[in-house]
């Protein structure tokens, strides 16, 4: 059992209140958690932690404990301890003993036993993984360089969120940021100050959204520009504008896919010309765990799973199977998994790793998009041009023992087109 677990258990005995709240963040910094969750019910108070994208049940104390630990928590985030009746949102931040420097991001919610309380944590001093480490393949990585060093266009990356959106975008900032260049960025929240950035955050109360934010960081004489999000049609038009004159903009966007971001940016009213014109890439990505290392073991796998990973792979672009080795579909396939170990919490899975699907728009794409074609051409004319699908990248990752079928199929759908259909729009 870890050592802070167990001065959690003995800060909760003793109702010692500030000794519960510093080992609960201490312990969930340990587990490398996302975010905190104190839950109220009738007769406990239930602790989670989110880890690897999955919430994990911590430990339970009494509701006699608990106001004063959400009190504590307040005061800590400069919230109102009086109010009970209405959500809050604060921030904190802390430093760790061994030189963390944290920024806690707390929300408080009223419910029917109390509140409950959310801590995000984000560790501002953690280094920003290079895009290797985020699990981008060399095909991929290749479009992404190409993209960010033109001298102008934007580049898209899409997800739901906690799906590493913006990581993807510091990583590209870190490739970009040398004393050559003027980068700005526009971000809610700066999630990681960045040495040689000049990083702006919106106060949409006051009026300063993105998009204005945007328009008026141009009078700064930016090289590259990072938004943190296009939610609406001024911020593209905006992004767009700034493109069409010298500059490179990076920004996330909520879609589903890469195709779809096209359709997007359609319904937002973008002319089709100008998204020819300016869109370099598309990045779309999800999270998915990997396999603890110390517990993998190849795995059995049932007829119906092998079934829909062969399916996958007859849909992929023939030179991305020549690349794999599975120019044969029927080849025998291994898989691999976790059965579970203390390093892992007995869950089989440590650490998360990027899926990724990068489309660049190449002539036939570019065709297609003048003629507003749909989703399902748009996709199959990527993979056509050699363009890899969550799914596809998510089987790579499957076949080098990275993840699991389970987790790759949680977040990735079948990709619906067939190789009859591919042999056609070739």
């Amino acid at each position: 059992m870890s050592e802070k677990l167990t001065e959690l258990q003995n800060a909760i005995v003793a109702s010692d209140v500030p000794r519960m709240a510093a080992s609960m963040i201490s312990y969930a910094i340990e587990l490398e958690s996302s975010d905190i969750h104190v839950e109220s019910a009738e007769y406990t108070i239930r602790v989670r932690f989110r880890v690897d994208g999955i919430l994990r049940p911590i430990i339970e104390y009494p509701p006699s404990l608990h106001s004063a630990l959400v009190s504590r928590i307040k005061i800590m985030s400069n919230l109102k301890i009086d109010e009970t009746r209405i959500p809050q949102d604060g921030r904190t931040r802390i430093t760790t003993k061994d030189g963390k420097d944290l920024d806690l991001r707390v929300s408080t919610l009223p419910t029917i036993y109390g509140e409950k309380i959310v801590m995000r944590i984000q560790n501002r001093s953690r280094k920003i993984p290079t895009l290797n480490e985020l699990g981008i393949d060399d095909h991929n990585l290749a479009i992404i360089k190409n993209a960010i060093s033109a001298p102008n266009g934007i580049m898209l990356t899409t997800g739901p969120t906690g799906s590493g959106k913006t990581t993807t975008l510091y990583a590209c900032l870190n490739v970009l940021n040398t004393p050559a260049v003027n980068i700005l960025t526009i971000e809610d929240p700066v999630e990681i100050q960045l040495d040689g950035l000049n990083q702006s955050q919106v106060h949409p109360a006051i009026g300063y959204d993105f998009a204005f934010g945007l328009r008026t960081g141009l009078r700064q004489d930016p090289d590259i520009i990072m938004v943190g999000e296009i939610r609406d049609k001024e911020t593209i038009e905006v992004a767009v504008e700034a493109s069409l004159t010298g500059h490179l903009v990076l920004s996330t966007i909520h879609t589903n896919s890469a195709a779809s971001t096209i359709t997007r940016l359609i319904d937002m009213e973008v002319a089709t010309f100008l998204i020819t014109a300016t869109l370099n890439a598309i990045i779309a990505q999800r999270l998915v765990r990997k396999i603890c290392p110390n517990c993998r073991e190849e795995a059995v796998m049932v007829p119906e799973l092998e079934q829909k990973i062969r399916r996958s792979i007859a849909t992929m672009n023939p030179e991305e199977r020549n690349r794999l080795g599975l120019a044969d579909v029927n080849q025998p396939i291994k898989i691999f998994h976790g059965k579970g170990c203390d390093a892992c919490g007995g869950t089989g899975y440590h650490g998360r790793v990027g899926l990724f699907e990068v489309m660049q728009l190449d002539n036939k794409l570019k065709d297609l998009i003048l003629k507003k074609a749909n989703e399902h051409e748009l996709e199959t004319a990527a993979i056509a041009g050699g363009m890899k699908t969550l799914e596809h990248d998510g089987i790579e990752k499957i076949l080098q023992g990275i993840t699991t079928p389970e987790e790759v199929y949680t977040v990735a759908r079948a990709t619906e087109i067939t190789v009859t259909e591919k042999t056609e729009k070739q």
